[in-house]
């Protein structure tokens, strides 16, 4: 069953090729195969879970979403996650889209899901043209203690997008943001989109993700629907000097599973029946919230050390300045894909639990706070040798709503919904309005 594009303030869906699969990767799979579900970080004598507390992400998506409460909360008790404190800014008022909720729940249950510890603000923005998605993120950054912001949009370069790279660093007086976007789901051909193109923005592309019977990583190639490529627009920035030489920015930095047959799985509900259910779920989309995750683990172990957040320019320099270890490689696909996934101008790679989260804490930090990682069967431990943990003002959580779903994590049948023509829910679609916004349909 399908349903055409729909372009203006809206979002291009397709309601795809419906099939049944009989599983979807849960938070524990995932996290296990990236080595992230056991970092501790010892500071002043104590183990502390390396789960993003103190640390606040932003998410950016479009029109209110009813159920997010109740939805999360059914995706936590499923899966043994904590309750999540999670506030949502609503600029849509009572404005919703079926497509959009979707989005909006698979961001904020994989954020959760990658940093139980943190706090989720959602904002909503109005609708979905590039003004209200960019004033969206205006509201986001400037919210005191948000240290990354997500965003599992976007949309075709245009000649004017350098003017509005300046959007995405951190604003005067507040500490570091690092901004996260999904790098598309047009693959190879749908070249570089933005904002993920921009140099102040991490850009997340998908893989297939293959795991062994017991759940141990096996590895990964590239979703030949993962969007990047060569930028028309914007140079090449310093940090990727060390990769490629050809002048212009490329995407995407690093990866995440996205491919729908490998997809995740999300409880979302429908605001226009009311009716919830379980659906596996791919895309870039997924690897955006994710890897906000990650800075959030990584920004609570240098608060712990006593460092600074990460802003974007740290990030991506720290990244590439990383030995390949602390990634796992993404094998090319044949013509599909880009970076390392296709091997034109590599990307890192996907992330390899301790190691990584070692590196982006030691990045820049003084001398007296070092920090190691191990690596253990049952535990991943990163010691601090000093500092303290930063308080962050916490948002107040939305109110929680009750749900179950049968026993165990496989389910029959297990739809998998796939927006455009890519087979995968991610990356939506927006139509940019205006003079300086009509180059074309964007795709979120």
């Amino acid at each position: 069953m399908n349903r055409q594009h729909r372009r203006a303030l809206r979002p291009a869906l397709e309601l795809l090729d419906d099939r049944c699969l009989l599983t979807a990767l849960t938070p524990a799979q995932v996290t296990n195969a990236y080595g992230l579900n056991n970092i501790t970080f010892s500071s002043n004598g104590q183990l502390i879970p390396g789960n993003g507390s103190g640390q606040t992400i932003a998410i950016v998506d479009v029109y209110h979403d009813p159920y997010l409460a109740s939805d999360l909360n059914t995706f936590d008790q499923a899966n043994n996650l904590p309750a999540a404190a999670v506030t949502q800014v609503d600029l849509a008022g009572s404005s919703t889209d079926s497509g959009w909720a979707e989005e909006e729940t698979l961001d904020v249950e994989w954020a959760h899901a990658i940093a139980p510890g943190a706090n989720i603000v959602v904002i909503e923005a109005p609708y979905a043209s590039l003004q209200a998605l960019l004033g969206a993120v205006n509201v986001a950054q400037q919210i005191p203690g948000v240290s990354v912001v997500s965003l599992s949009w976007g949309g075709s370069e245009f000649p004017g997008q350098t003017l509005y790279d300046g959007v995405f660093t951190t604003p005067a007086g507040h500490t570091g943001i690092t901004y996260v976007a999904a790098s598309g789901d047009q693959g190879a051909a749908g070249g570089a989109s933005w904002p993920a193109s921009s140099p102040n923005v991490l850009s997340v592309g998908a893989t297939t993700l293959t795991l062994a019977p017991n759940g141990t990583y096996m590895g990964e190639s590239v979703w030949p629907g993962s969007g990047g490529g060569y930028s028309y627009v914007e140079a090449e920035p310093a940090y990727q000097s060390g990769v490629q030489l050809s002048g212009t920015r490329t995407t995407p930095d690093v990866s995440f599973v996205g491919d729908p047959n490998t997809g995740v799985e999300v409880y979302t509900t429908d605001p226009a029946t009311g009716l919830g259910s379980w659906y596996q779920v791919g895309g870039t989309s997924v690897g955006a919230p994710a890897w906000a995750g990650i800075i959030a683990i990584a920004d609570q172990g240098r608060a712990l050390a006593g460092e600074g957040t990460l802003d974007s320019t740290q990030t991506l320099s720290a990244l590439y300045s990383l030995p390949s270890s602390d990634f796992h490689q993404v094998s090319a696909a044949t013509s599909f894909g880009f970076g390392s996934l296709a091997g034109a101008a590599p990307a890192l790679g996907s992330p390899n639990g301790a190691a990584l989260v070692n590196g982006l804490v030691a990045y820049g930090s003084s001398p007296t706070n070092t920090s190691t990682a191990t690596i253990a069967p049952s535990a991943v431990s990163v010691p601090i040798t000093s500092g303290t943990s930063s308080p962050v003002q916490t948002p107040t959580p939305v109110s929680g709503g009750s749900g179950h779903r049968g026993s165990g994590h496989s389910h029959s049948p297990v739809t998998v919904r796939m927006p455009h023509t890519t087979k995968a829910r991610g990356h939506r679609a927006i139509a940019s309005t205006g003079s300086a916004f009509s180059q074309g349909t964007w795709s979120l």
